[in-house]
């Protein structure tokens, strides 16, 4: 089973609609750079393939998909940025920043943000805008909630190791990952017991991600991912490793993924590909 079989139709349906919509030329060669430039695609991959575990066609999820995707652009653009993370490569090739200079950066990351919800306006049926720019709009919301907490602090006083690493992971990583799951279920007209399911899968699989991405951090090397490693804990940040230890994080890795699989097992074979994502997700080393 090809998983991202549907990726050739979420990369034209994205370069479609950014040559199609109005804006300078060097503004659209940036977001071109930022969105066009590789990733693996996981976010409308996931919205295609909980579209169809749902009982819908992959297809219909493509404007779902591409929206999360340019939100997923911004919060990279802006990730990289000397303000926040200062990083000088992302895919194996330099940052947009370096490529086009800090303003452009901005400034693109800006019109990817914004045109995430324009594409959902003009593109999805009118009967499902609101549930989609809902969704779409409270998981990049909490992305920055998670990212304010990551750099800038702002946690309860109260909080345990544990509860900060959680708030954050399951904010600014784990939010977007739910979103593409729900909007592909929403694109599929999902029931509301088919919608739990999915929540419940996405949940799991959006901290289980991030924990990963802490222990690809510690463990593997810039050229093997395409992007710093180390940059965690040499910034001080909170992270599973940090809290739990490599073996630990390990073993909440295998958990999660067995809660995924198990909230999903209602669906049937048509789930078949969230399982497999899952697994690959849980085991990924870049």
């Amino acid at each position: 089973m090809d998983l991202f079989a549907p990726v050739p139709a979420i990369n034209q349906y994205l370069e479609d609609y950014l040559r199609a919509t109005k804006m300078p030329a060097n503004l659209r060669d940036a977001v071109l750079y930022a969105v066009m430039g590789g990733g693996k695609r996981l976010r409308p991959v996931l919205a295609w393939h909980s579209c169809v575990a749902c009982g819908g066609d992959g297809a219909d999820s493509l404007a779902a998909g591409a929206a999360v995707e340019l939100v997923h652009a911004f919060s990279l653009v802006h990730d990289d940025l000397p303000a926040l993370d200062n990083d000088d490569l992302r895919r194996g090739k330099p940052t947009l920043h370096k490529h086009a200079g800090e303003a452009m950066a901005l400034l693109a990351g800006d019109m990817a943000l914004t045109l995430a919800f324009r594409l959902l306006a003009e593109k999805s049926p009118r009967e499902k805008v609101a549930d989609l720019v809902y969704a779409l709009s409270l998981g990049t919301s909490k992305m920055i909630n998670g990212q304010i907490l990551d750099t800038l602090g702002g946690f309860d006083s109260a909080s345990t190791p544990q509860q900060k690493v959680d708030e954050v992971h399951l904010n600014k990583t784990g939010a977007l990952i739910r979103a593409a799951c729900l909007m592909g279920a929403f694109s599929a007209d999902a029931s509301d017991r088919n919608f739990a399911e999915v929540d419940a899968y996405a949940h799991r699989i959006g901290l289980m991600f991030q924990i990963v991405d802490d222990l690809i951090d510690v463990e593997q090397t810039a050229e093997h991912t395409g992007k710093r490693t180390g940059k965690d804990s040499e910034a001080g940040k909170l992270t599973y490793p940090a809290v739990h230890g490599v073996h630990g994080s390990r073993c909440i890795v295998t958990r999660l993924l067995s809660e995924s699989l198990e909230a999903i097992a209602p669906l049937g074979p048509a789930a078949d590909p969230l399982r497999i994502l899952a697994q690959k997700m849980a085991h990924r080393t870049n």
